[in-house]
């Protein structure tokens, strides 16, 4: 019972490092551009979008489809980065095991 019991309090402790881990990735950020920076999308480490910047020179050539391929652009850039931030984070926290389904 004792192995149990151990286990159990290491399940939890190992919880408590995952919702403090996932409070730590809110306040980080990361950042991407695409079209030479006239697109820049700023991303924290949760994915949640917190900006987007679009030069004014986008809009005076009216390419509207330019526009649109920059923005998915830099938004796949910015959630490739966030989500490597949070294997990083991820890792330091196993201690570099790979834990399928955690990211």
């Amino acid at each position: 019972m004792t192995n149990l019991g151990k286990l159990m309090k290491q399940a939890q402790e190992m919880q408590q490092k995952m919702a403090k881990l996932q409070e730590e990735l809110a306040g980080k950020e990361v950042e991407a551009t695409s079209g030479g920076g006239m697109v820049r999308v700023k991303m924290n480490g949760q994915q949640e979008v917190l900006s987007v910047q679009i030069d004014p020179q986008v809009f005076a050539d009216g390419d509207k489809e330019m526009l649109e391929d920059l923005m998915a652009a830099a938004f796949n850039e910015a959630r490739r980065m966030a989500l490597d931030l949070a294997k990083e984070e991820m890792s330091k926290l196993t201690g570099g095991l790979p834990i399928p389904g955690l990211f």
